[in-house]
């Protein structure tokens, strides 16, 4: 079962295992996953194979920025690229330790709340501009941070240390933690007081 975990491509991880867990617990729906959109709450799936690290990231905004509609105003917007410029630097968030050497080799962030915040990349934005804010006003928006990172001593990088994430996002109180890692998989809810779980 581990093998063919670590063989399933990082993206289908997260509906892998609650697909498992929906097939072995039908009688929970709330399996602590976001549908319920609860703020203060996020998840986070790590993966560690060979030299390969994936972590996946997922909160409501209100966690990350203190609110969840559409920038409003330039605090609003001041907000979102502060937010986002701490996300650009995950080494600080996830407390990866030097010995391992693990060097970021991508970053892909998402929000409808990143919408326009480069105005260069897509040059049609102001057309949609008014559409997007009436699209987000009325709906809970989420931030999904995924990264990969190549590890030169993968076998130093025993967990995951999110205590950095704690500090930087206050708003964020829990985070439901699935590790998957030469051990095989576990899960631990990390909080503040408890920011730390092991591969």
């Amino acid at each position: 079962m581990r093998s063919l975990l670590l063989a399933l491509p990082f993206a289908l991880l997260p509906g892998f295992v609650q697909a498992a867990e929906h097939h072995n617990h039908d009688h929970d729906h709330s399996h602590g996953s976001l549908d319920a959109h609860e703020h203060g709450a996020a998840e986070l799936d790590a993966a560690l194979d060979g030299a390969m690290l994936e972590v996946e990231l997922r909160s409501p905004a209100m966690n990350l920025v203190g609110f969840e509609h559409a920038p409003r105003s330039e605090a609003d917007k001041g907000k979102i690229a502060n937010a986002r410029k701490q996300l650009e630097q995950p080494d600080r968030l996830l407390g990866l330790t030097a010995a391992a050497g693990c060097t970021l080799a991508k970053t892909e962030l998402e929000s409808p709340l990143f919408e326009g915040d480069h105005q260069h990349e897509h040059e049609h934005e102001h057309e949609h501009e008014h559409e997007h804010e009436e699209d987000h006003d009325g709906q809970h928006s989420e931030i999904h941070a995924h990264y990969h990172f190549e590890c030169a001593t993968p076998q130093a990088l025993t967990g995951l240390d999110l205590q950095g994430l704690f500090k930087t996002f206050p708003g964020t109180e829990k985070i439901q933690a699935q590790l998957i890692g030469p051990n095989g998989q576990r899960g631990a809810q990390l909080s503040a007081k408890q920011p730390r779980a092991e591969f």
